[in-house]
C-alpha cells in the first residue's frame, strides 16, 4: 500500500490499482481530497496496472465540494487538473459508488470511463439548492449521459437520483451487491481491461444531445412548466442556459466556457451568497452552547396528542409518518371522528408510498375521550385553545395523569410558557413545541426554552425534531416567540400603509416582488379573515371588521380584501377600496401616493430592527437562527438569506438611518433597539453578535 497523502491511499490487487479516499465525513473534494486524487491517478497511470478503481472509505463517495473553500483562493490541484487526470488516462478508470455522489462527486465520477454503485447508491447534482451550478462540467456531461430532459429536472430541482433510475438513464453502467463493492469493482474494472473494451469519455458522446437540436420548444416548456417553482431564483435559469450551451455550443469546450462564466455569475452574486449562508444557518441552529451534542436523552416510544383538530391532526401524523405510536384525545366522539378521518383523507390524497402506508400509519393512531389514555406517554402535545386559562388546566390535569419523566409541550403560537408551566409540579419537563400550520407541512419547528426547561427535554426535543424531519429553532419565551414576534412588525405597517393610501394589492404585490409566497391581505384571505372574528362583537371598528359583516370573508365567501372567481383567482376589489377610503375619510386626512420604496422598507426595516431586539433580550441565540425561522416558517425567499442576512447586506448603518428617519416622521413604533445602534457605533455586523 502506498499512502499519498493523509486521505488518500494506492493500492494493488492483481492487474487492478485501487485509489481509495478517505476524508471523513463526506469526502469533500478540499485541497487535500484533490491533491490525493491527482497524485493517485498519476501514480496509478505510471505502475503496471491495467485498469484503475476510484472508491471511497467511510459512509458516501465524493459527496460533493469542501463549500469551506467557496470564495477563497485555490489551493493544490485543480478539479479540473484531477478530472483531466482521470478522463485522459490511458487505462480504464471505473468510478464505485456508495452512499451518495453528489455535485462536484458526481462530476468526478463522470470523468471515469464507467461507473458502478450499491443499490442504496444515489446521484445528484444539487449545486441549486446554494444558488449555484456544477461547475466542473456537470452541465455538459450529464446532459450528454442522461439526456437533456432528465438533466434539466435533475440540475433545476437539486434532486438524488437513486441507482436503480441512475442505471436505466446511463449514469451508471452496473449495479454491485451491497456489501461488496469493492471486490464487484475490481472484478468489473479486470473484465473491462480483459475485453478490451473502449475508454468511454462522457465528453465525446454526442448522440442524446443530437435529439435536442433544433428542439428551442423543450427549453420553452420547461421553463413554462416550472416558472411557479423557479420565481426569483437565478440558479435555475442559469442551469438551464448551460444545457442549452451544451446542446447548441459546437463543441464540448465551448460549452464548457459558458458553464464557467455563468458559474462564477452566480458564485459572484448575491443569491448564492445567501443561499450559501442558509445552508450553515440551518447546521448551526442544532448547536446549543449550554446544552452540548453529548446530552443524554429521553426515550420517545409513544406520543399523546390533545386536539384533533387541524393542527393536531397535522401534528400526529408528524409522529406517524417516522414510526411512532400516537394516541390522540378529544371531548366529544364526533370531533375525534373527524379528525382521524382528516388524517386518513391526507394520507390518501397523497402520491407514491406515502398513499401505499396510509393503513400502517393509521394503524398508530390511536383516539380517545379520556385523558388518562396518556399516563404511558413519553410525550404529550397539547393543542387546544390559544386560551391561558384553558392552557394551564390542562397543564394541571397532564401534571396529575402523566408518568415521572414525560415531556409535557404547548404548541401555543405566542402564550407564556413559564405561566403554563406553573401549573404543574414539574416545569423542568415543560416546553413549548411550536408547529406550524399545515403541521404537516411545514418544515419549521419553534422549540421554546422556559425559563426550568431541563436540558436533556431540549436535546430531546431537538433530536426528536430530525427524527420528524423538522428544522428546529431553539427560542426563548417572549410574546409571540421569534416568528410571529417579528411578523407582528411587518402586520402592523402593512395595516398602517393601507390606511395612509396604498391598496392591500399595492403591499402584497411588492412582497410578492421581493420573494414573499403572496402577501400579507392574499394571506389572510386565505386563511380567513373570521378567524378570531365575533359576530355579535364586532362594531365596524377595522376594515375587516367592515369585511366580514358584509360576508367578505375571504377566499371561502368569493370575497374578501380581493374579489374571487369560480377559481379562486383574485382580482382587486372596488368593494374594498371604497371600504379603505371612507375609513381614511373618517381620519381627517388624504390618501396619498406610497411609493414601493417606502412599502418594501417600512414592511422590513421594522422586521430586522425587531429581530435586534430579541438578540438583545437573548430569545434567540444567534442572528442566523432568526433567519432560519424566518425562511422555514414564513416564506422569506431563502435567496435572500433570511431577515438578519438582509440586515446585513443592506449594513446597519442604512437600516439604522431609516429606522430613525421613520421614527421622527411616525413615532416610536420605528424606534430603533439599542443592539443596531451599537452594532453601527462598532462597525459590526448582526452576524458579529455573541452573546
Amino acid at each position: 500500500m502506498t499512502e499519498i497523502n493523509s486521505v488518500t491511499t494506492l493500492t494493488q490487487d492483481g492487474d487492478v490499482a485501487v485509489v481509495t479516499l478517505n476524508s471523513p465525513p463526506v469526502n469533500a473534494l478540499s485541497a487535500n481530497v484533490r491533491d490525493g486524487l491527482f497524485e493517485g491517478f498519476k501514480q496509478a497511470i505510471a505502475s503496471d496496472a491495467k485498469a484503475i478503481v476510484l472508491i471511497c472509505d467511510g459512509r458516501t463517495f465524493i459527496a460533493g465540494a469542501d463549500i469551506t473553500e467557496f470564495g477563497g483562493a485555490m489551493k493544490g490541484a485543480s478539479l479540473p487538473d484531477v478530472q483531466a487526470q482521470m478522463e485522459n488516462s490511458p487505462k480504464p478508470v471505473i468510478a464505485a459508488i456508495h452512499g451518495t455522489a453528489l455535485g462536484g462527486g458526481l462530476e468526478v465520477a463522470l470523468c471515469a470511463h464507467y461507473r458502478v454503485a450499491v443499490p442504496s447508491a444515489r446521484l445528484g447534482l444539487p449545486e441549486v439548492n446554494l444558488g449555484l451550478l456544477p461547475g466542473a462540467g456537470g452541465t455538459q456531461r450529464l446532459p450528454r449521459i442522461a439526456g437533456v430532459e432528465k438533466a434539466l429536472e435533475m440540475m433545476t430541482s437539486g434532486r438524488h437520483a437513486p441507482a436503480k433510475e441512475a442505471l436505466a438513464m446511463g449514469l451508471v453502467d452496473e449495479i454491485v451487491p451491497e456489501g461488496q463493492l469493492k471486490e464487484a469493482a475490481i472484478a468489473f474494472a479486470r473484465k473491462i481491461a480483459a475485453d478490451g473494451k473502449p475508454l468511454v469519455k462522457v465528453r465525446d458522446n454526442n448522440t442524446k444531445l443530437e435529439a435536442a437540436k433544433g428542439h428551442p420548444e423543450i427549453f420553452a416548456d420547461f421553463r413554462k412548466a416550472n416558472a411557479r417553482k423557479f420565481r426569483g431564483f437565478l440558479a435555475p435559469e442559469y442551469n438551464i442556459r448551460c444545457v442549452e450551451a451544451a446542446v447548441n455550443s459546437a463543441s464540448f469546450d465551448e460549452g464548457l466556457a459558458v458553464e464557467r462564466k455563468l458559474f462564477m455569475e452566480l458564485m459572484m452574486g448575491p443569491q448564492s451568497a445567501a443561499q450559501r449562508y442558509y445552508f450553515f444557518a440551518e447546521r448551526q441552529a442544532n448547536k446549543i452552547p449550554d446544552v452540548p451534542d453529548d446530552t443524554p436523552t429521553r426515550p420517545i416510544a409513544k406520543v399523546g396528542i390533545l386536539g384533533a383538530g387541524t393542527m393536531g391532526g397535522g401534528i400526529a401524523m408528524n409522529f406517524a409518518n417516522a414510526g411512532i405510536p400516537v394516541v390522540i384525545v378529544e371531548l366529544k366522539q364526533d370531533a375525534l371522528d373527524r379528525g382521524l378521518k382528516v388524517i386518513r383523507g391526507n394520507y390518501e390524497r397523497s402520491r407514491g408510498a406515502v398513499a401505499e402506508q396510509t393503513e400502517t400509519r393509521m394503524g398508530l393512531l390511536t383516539g380517545s375521550l379520556d385523558m388518562d389514555a396518556f399516563a404511558d406517554c413519553d410525550l404529550v402535545i397539547e393543542a387546544v385553545f390559544e386560551r391561558m386559562d384553558i392552557k394551564k388546566d390542562v397543564f394541571t390535569n397532564l401534571d396529575r395523569i402523566c408518568k415521572p419523566g414525560a415531556i409535557l409541550a404547548t404548541n401555543t403560537s405566542a402564550l407564556n410558557i413559564d405561566e403554563i408551566a406553573s401549573a404543574t409540579k414539574r416545569p423542568q419537563d415543560v416546553i413549548g413545541l411550536h408547529f406550524f400550520s399545515p403541521a404537516n407541512v411545514m418544515k419549521l419547528l419553534e422549540i421554546v426554552r422556559a425559563d426550568h426547561t431541563a436540558k436533556d427535554v431540549i436535546a430531546t426535543s431537538m433530536k426528536l425534531a430530525k427524527q420528524i424531519g423538522k428544522v428546529a429553532v431553539l427560542v426563548g419565551v417572549t410574546p409571540g416567540f421569534v416568528g410571529n414576534r417579528i411578523l407582528a412588525q411587518r402586520q402592523r405597517e402593512a395595516q398602517k400603509l393601507v390606511l395612509e393610501g396604498a391598496m392591500p394589492w399595492d403591499v402584497d404585490r411588492v412582497l410578492y416582488d421581493f420573494g414573499f409566497p403572496m402577501g400579507p391581505f392574499a394571506m389572510s384571505d386565505l386563511a380567513g379573515l373570521d378567524i378570531g372574528w365575533v359576530k355579535e362583537k364586532s362594531n365596524g371598528a377595522t376594515i375587516r371588521d367592515v369585511l366580514c359583516e358584509l360576508d367578505r370573508r375571504g377566499q371561502k365567501t368569493g370575497a374578501g380584501y380581493y374579489d374571487y372567481d369560480e377559481n379562486r383567482n383574485a382580482k382587486p376589489s372596488p368593494v374594498t377600496e371604497q371600504i379603505i377610503n371612507d375609513f381614511i375619510a373618517k381620519s381627517g386626512r388624504n390618501p396619498r401616493k406610497i411609493s414601493d420604496e417606502e412599502i418594501l422598507e417600512r414592511c422590513i426595516y421594522p422586521m430586522i430592527n425587531e429581530g435586534a431586539k430579541i438578540l438583545e433580550e437573548g430569545k434567540a441565540i444567534r442572528a442566523s437562527d432568526i433567519d432560519v425561522v424566518w425562511v422555514n416558517g414564513y416564506g422569506w425567499p431563502v435567496y435572500r438569506g433570511g431577515p438578519m442576512f438582509y440586515g446585513d447586506r443592506l449594513g446597519a448603518g442604512k437600516v439604522l438611518a431609516k429606522m430613525a428617519e421613520f421614527q421622527g416622521a411616525m413615532g416610536d413604533d420605528f424606534k430603533p433597539s439599542a443592539l443596531l445602534e451599537s452594532l453601527v457605533a462598532d462597525g459590526k455586523k448582526f452576524s458579529d453578535f455573541k452573546r
